[in-house]
C-alpha cells in the first residue's frame, strides 16, 4: 500500500502569479508529507534542507521512529518486544521479508543464512595485502567491496532469487569476515565458522576461539550479543543506510552498496560514537571530576561535548538505551565485575545529567551509545572494532533497505539539488594577463 492523498498544501511565489497545490501523503503511521515532485515545473523552484532532515526520500515498510515518544518499531513491532522475545536470525527473516516466520520458514531461513557463512578461500589470502595495523573497518570495506569479484552467480539485481542469495551472502559472511580482520590485526589464525552454532554465537567463536583449544562460548555473552545486533539491526533513513539506497539507486550491485555503506558508517558521527563515549569517560577519569565536566560541557565557548546523551531522531529516552542498559549489568554480573569503576562513572554521569535542568531543558537523554561502549569493553572487544560490531548488525537492515528499493516502481536514481552560491559566468583570462 503506497502513501494515501488526503488534503494539499498551495505554495504561491509572492509577486507573481504562479501557484501550487502540493498534495499531502499520509502513511499508517507518523506525520504527513508534502509532495512537491511537481514543484519545480509549476513554481520554478526547489526546496533547500541541508541535511535532508526534513524531506522524505522514499516509502518504505521496514522501520518506524517516533523520536518525540522513544518509539522504534521493525515492521510494527516494538523494539523492547524484539530485543525480549526473539532472535537476531528471527529479526532479520522479519526485516527482509514483513513477517515474523513459523517454525518451517525459521528454519529454512536459517539452513539459507548457514549455507553461506564460509567465504571464498582465495579471499583468505586478501587479507595479507592490508597492513596488520589498519584500521578494521578499512578492510571490511575492502573486503565487502571485493566480493562481488568472487560472486558473479548473484549480481542480476532484477532477479527475485539472485536478489535473495546476495542478501544472505552478506548477512552470513559478514560476521565471518570481520572476526577476521579482527583475527589480521592480533596476528591470530582465522577461525572458520561453526554451523553448529547461533549468529552470535559463532561470531563470538570466530572473534574469540583458537584452534589449539575447544571453543566455548559463554551463553549469557552470547545472548547479550545477539541483542545488541537485533538493536542495531536497523534505524530507519539515517546517512549509511541513505547511502545505500543512494548507490543502489544507480543499480550498483549489493555488494558495493554495503561497502558504500560501511564506508559511510565509519564516520565518528554515526558508528564511531560509542567509542567516543568510552574516550570521554577515560578523559573524566573520576566520579569527583564530573561536576567540572559538566560545567565544560555547559561552557558555551568551549567544545567539550557531553557524548552517548542525544540523539538526531529521539528527542525522549532512546528505547534501545533501557534495554542496552540491564543487558550492561547483566553482562557485568557474569564476568564478575560487580565494581567495575568505568560503569560506576557512566551512572554517575548519567544520573547528575538526567537531574540537571540544562540538560533536561534540551532533552538530552542517554541513548544506545552510552551503554553498547560499556557492553563491549567488558567482552573484552577492542574499540577499534566497535563500528565493525555496529556494521555486522546493520548489514540486514541495509540489505533489506536496498531491496525494498530495487522492488519500488517509483524508484529513480537519487540526485539532490543545490543552491549554488559561486561565481556567476566568467571569461577565461590568459596567464600574461593575471593580476
Amino acid at each position: 500500500m503506497s502513501g494515501t492523498a488526503n488534503g494539499s498544501i498551495t505554495l504561491t511565489v509572492e509577486g507573481s502569479n504562479k501557484a501550487t497545490r502540493l498534495p499531502l501523503l499520509h502513511g499508517s503511521i507518523g506525520p504527513a508529507v508534502a509532495d512537491i515532485r511537481k514543484l519545480y515545473g509549476d513554481l520554478g523552484v526547489f526546496t533547500y534542507d541541508p541535511g535532508y532532515g526534513a524531506t522524505a526520500s522514499c516509502e518504505s515498510r521496514i522501520t518506524y521512529i517516533d523520536g518525540d515518544e522513544g518509539v522504534l518499531l521493525y515492521r510494527g513491532y516494538p523494539i523492547e518486544q524484539l530485543a525480549e522475545h526473539s532472535t537476531f536470525l528471527e529479526v532479520a527473516h522479519l526485516l527482509l521479508n514483513g513477517e515474523l516466520p513459523n517454525r518451517a520458514e525459521s528454519q529454512s531461513f536459517e539452513r539459507g543464512i548457514l549455507r553461506h557463512t564460509m567465504l571464498h578461500e582465495q579471499i583468505r589470502s586478501f587479507y595479507n595485502g592490508f597492513r596488520r595495523d589498519a584500521h578494521p573497518m578499512a578492510v571490511l570495506c575492502g573486503v565487502v567491496g571485493a566480493l562481488s569479484a568472487f560472486y558473479h552467480d548473484s549480481l542480476d539485481i532484477n532477479d527475485p532469487e539472485h536478489r535473495r542469495i546476495s542478501a544472505f551472502r552478506l548477512i552470513a559472511k559478514m560476521p565471518t569476515i570481520a572476526a577476521w580482520a579482527y583475527k589480521y590485526s592480533i596476528g591470530q589464525p582465522f577461525m572458520y565458522p561453526r554451523n553448529d552454532l547461533g549468529y552470535a554465537e559463532n561470531f563470538l567463536h570466530m572473534m574469540n576461539g583458537v584452534p589449539t583449544e575447544s571453543s566455548y562460548v559463554n551463553p549469557v555473552l552470547s545472548r547479550a550479543m545477539d541483542r545488541i545486533l537485533i538493536l542495531h539491526a536497523d534505524h530507519e533513513q539515517n546517512a549509511s543506510t541513505s547511502t545505500v539506497r543512494l548507490a543502489g539507486s544507480t543499480g550498483a550491485n549489493p555488494f558495493a552498496c554495503i561497502a558504500a555503506g560501511i564506508a559511510s558508517l565509519w564516520g565518528p558521527a554515526h558508528g564511531g560514537a560509542n567509542e567516543a563515549v568510552l574516550k570521554m569517560l577515560g578523559e573524566i577519569g573520576h566520579i569527583d571530576r564530573i561536576p567540572d565536566f559538566i560545567a565544560r560541557v555547559k561552557d558555551k565557548n568551549s567544545n567539550v561535548r557531553l557524548m552517548g546523551f542525544g540523539h538526531r531522531v529521539y528527542k525522549n529516552y532512546d528505547p534501545r538505551a533501557k534495554i542496552m542498559e540491564r543487558t550492561c549489568h547483566e553482562v557485568l554480573a557474569e564476568l564478575g565485575i560487580k565494581d567495575d569503576p568505568l560503569l560506576d562513572l557512566a551512572m554517575e554521569l548519567e544520573r547528575v545529567a538526567l537531574s540537571d535542568e540544562y540538560f533536561i531543558s534540551k532533552k538530552l537523554y542517554p541513548n544506545v551509545d552510552f551503554y553498547s561502549g560499556i557492553i563491549l569493553k567488558a567482552m573484552g572487544f577492542p574499540t577499534h572494532m566497535f563500528t565493525v560490531l555496529f556494521a555486522v548488525a546493520r548489514t540486514v537492515g541495509w540489505i533489506s533497505q536496498w531491496k525494498e528499493m530495487i522492488e519500488d516502481p517509483l524508484q529513480r536514481i537519487g540526485r539532490p539539488r543545490q543552491l549554488y552560491i559561486g561565481p556567476t559566468q566568467r571569461d577565461f583570462v590568459p596567464m600574461e594577463q593575471r593580476g
